[in-house]
């Protein structure tokens, strides 16, 4: 089973690499993830490049809002499950993907 986990962002250079990072040190390793970045200039964009290896897909666009950015995510989402993971949010347990995958 494939888990698609979505994070949008704008802005938000303090916590993205932390979110950033609790996806990728998921035990599951089935992911997806895919960040939607609506066209940050505060040094969002550099954070997330530095991790692009373990990012599925990224852009970074304006948007009209969250959920404009968020159906965009969803709309490239190819897992069976879709998540969304706020860009100052974090999984604070490792095997949380692997909990959802099971259930």
């Amino acid at each position: 089973m494939k888990i698609s986990i979505i994070t949008v962002v704008y802005n938000n250079r303090t916590y993205i690499e932390d979110c950033i990072l609790s996806v990728a040190g998921q035990t599951y390793k089935n992911v997806e993830y895919i960040i939607v970045d609506g066209g940050s200039t505060d040094g969002t964009v550099d954070i997330i490049r530095k991790y692009d290896a373990r990012i599925s897909m990224w852009t970074s666009e304006p948007d009209i809002g969250i959920y404009d950015a968020m159906n965009k995510g969803i709309s490239k989402a190819t897992g069976d499950v879709i998540g969304l993971l706020n860009a100052d949010d974090v999984y604070f347990n490792d095997e949380v993907l692997e909990k959802v995958a099971k259930i």
